[in-house]
């Protein structure tokens, strides 16, 4: 290995239980600057909580973890700066509006010029009409849809999205799928939780498999279209 080599994500050996279950067996994990990574495999995989802990929002039994050369757990706050986290729970306020949730967050994040920013993410994330409606008013979609606003706000070096397209209507769908090729032609870093193959394929430009508590196995996305994606994907988790 090179001595420049200085992966954006760093991860060894991780564990993580819950009580007497293990989840995590010593999982290891590297992610370049830019990279797209789709992380794949079955439920109960550990592939949430993997993501909850890149997040800092969980902490490990064992095993060293970085984000933008910062460790896990002891500088959550900066490694928090550093990151935006679409998952199942979209982390906006029901009684404010769109516009009010995200000049919360960016007073949180020192934004500057937050009204030309909030403009530009409403528009990205279609909900210029319905900004100043509240949200518990939204329907499923759009409150995703506003949670991504939520989460490229601060225009992060690193995305993570747990099975973002999860509720989503076809629009919402192809909006998403817009923004997460929009961030990676940012050079952003990108690391994407999922179970639906078609989307992962045309997006990540890398595939990594979750099975039993490790990575089983990672392919790159030249000529790996989704037939053989989903070959891969099968040999990786032991299927029959």
């Amino acid at each position: 290995m090179s001595s420049d080599h200085n992966p954006i994500i760093s991860v060894r050996n991780l564990v993580k239980r819950f009580g007497l279950k293990t989840i995590l067996r010593g999982l290891s994990f590297e992610v370049e600057k830019g990279e797209f990574v789709a992380l794949l495999g079955p439920n109960g995989a550990g592939k949430t909580t993997f993501l909850r802990i890149l997040a800092s929002l969980s902490r490990p039994a064992a095993g060293r973890v970085t984000v933008s050369g910062f460790s896990l757990p002891s500088q959550a706050a900066a490694v928090r700066r550093q990151i935006g986290v679409v998952s199942h729970l979209p982390l906006l306020y029901g009684d404010l509006t769109a516009e009010e949730n995200l000049r919360f967050y960016a007073r949180m994040y020192s934004i500057p010029n937050p009204d030309a920013r909030i403009n530009d993410v409403l528009d990205m994330v279609g909900l210029t009409a319905r900004r100043r409606d509240l949200v518990r008013t939204y329907s499923r979609g759009m409150q995703q849809r506003l949670a991504i606003g939520r989460a490229v706000l601060h225009d992060p070096e690193i995305m993570l999205f747990d099975e973002p397209f999860t509720g989503l209507d076809q629009d919402a769908c192809a909006m998403l799928g817009d923004v997460l090729r929009e961030v990676a032609a940012r050079s952003r870093t990108v690391v994407m939780t999922s179970h639906d193959l078609s989307r992962a394929a045309d997006l990540a430009s890398r595939f990594d498999v979750i099975s039993r508590g490790i990575i089983t196995a990672s392919a790159h996305s030249q000529d790996m279209d989704t037939d053989l994606l989903l070959s891969f994907y099968r040999d990786a988790i032991g299927a029959k």
